[in-house]
């Protein structure tokens, strides 16, 4: 890991590529039994460079406004594809990939509402002004499990796809019990992922909603001024 300091990788580098690794991942995956398996091996190298790019930013003192927002946007995509494809092979519901574009795109708007208002994404200037909002959404822990949860939950689909579907599986016709205790265990893991990607999002829901308000308010004097002149 040094000699990545070392270098001229920058954190926005490795974002770029994590989001690269992440697409060839997807690409793989439905086109053979090691295709797939090689496709849930740069899965988990996608998740890693995720925690790379941050820990190179705090090293390196390089965390900025633009890095951040790329960040978030690489988180997107990931999903978004991850999620998509999963549910266009019939492993997961559709309206699970709905559910994190929907999210995604309302917690992104306010975010962007209070970065015009001055409020960047981490320390005494973030928009969330809560400790509860910032242990949900901004600490370690939380980032961290999320991350788990999404690496768990894209690799344990790639190993079932791997595993048990076409006509190349590795364990072939798996028994009726066995194949329904495995996609229990793959719904939970997708629908246990999209909670946890809900509750992490309230606080920017709850917190930034003060920014649309008060972007949509009309200031009362104009207001009263109009209704004179009419």
């Amino acid at each position: 890991m040094a000699g990545i300091f070392d270098t001229g990788w920058t954190p926005n580098k490795i974002t770029l590529l994590r989001v690269a690794v992440g697409f060839a991942a997807v690409s793989l995956f439905g086109r053979g039994t090691w295709a797939n398996l090689f496709a849930v091996a740069l899965t988990v190298a996608a998740i890693a460079l995720d925690a790379l790019d941050g820990h190179l930013a705090r090293k390196k003192q390089m965390a900025t406004p633009l890095g951040a927002q790329l960040d978030v946007l690489g988180d997107r995509m990931i999903e978004n594809v991850y999620f998509t494809y999963f549910a266009v092979v019939g492993m997961v519901s559709l309206w699970l990939p709905v559910l994190f574009f929907a999210r995604g795109a309302a917690t992104d708007f306010l975010r962007g509402l209070a970065l015009k208002a001055g409020h960047s994404g981490w320390g005494a200037n973030s928009m969330l002004q809560t400790w509860w909002g910032r242990a949900l959404v901004a600490s370690r822990w939380s980032r961290g499990l999320y991350a788990a949860m999404k690496c768990l939950c894209f690799c344990y689909l790639g190993l079932e796809l791997a595993l048990t579907r076409g006509p190349v599986a590795l364990l072939g016709t798996v028994a009726g019990d066995m194949h329904m205790t495995i996609r229990t265990l793959a719904h939970v893991l997708t629908w246990a992922t999209a909670a946890f990607c809900v509750i992490r999002g309230l606080p920017v829901l709850i917190e930034g909603w003060k920014y649309l308000a008060r972007t949509t308010t009309v200031p009362q004097r104009k207001t009263g001024m109009a209704r004179g002149t009419a």
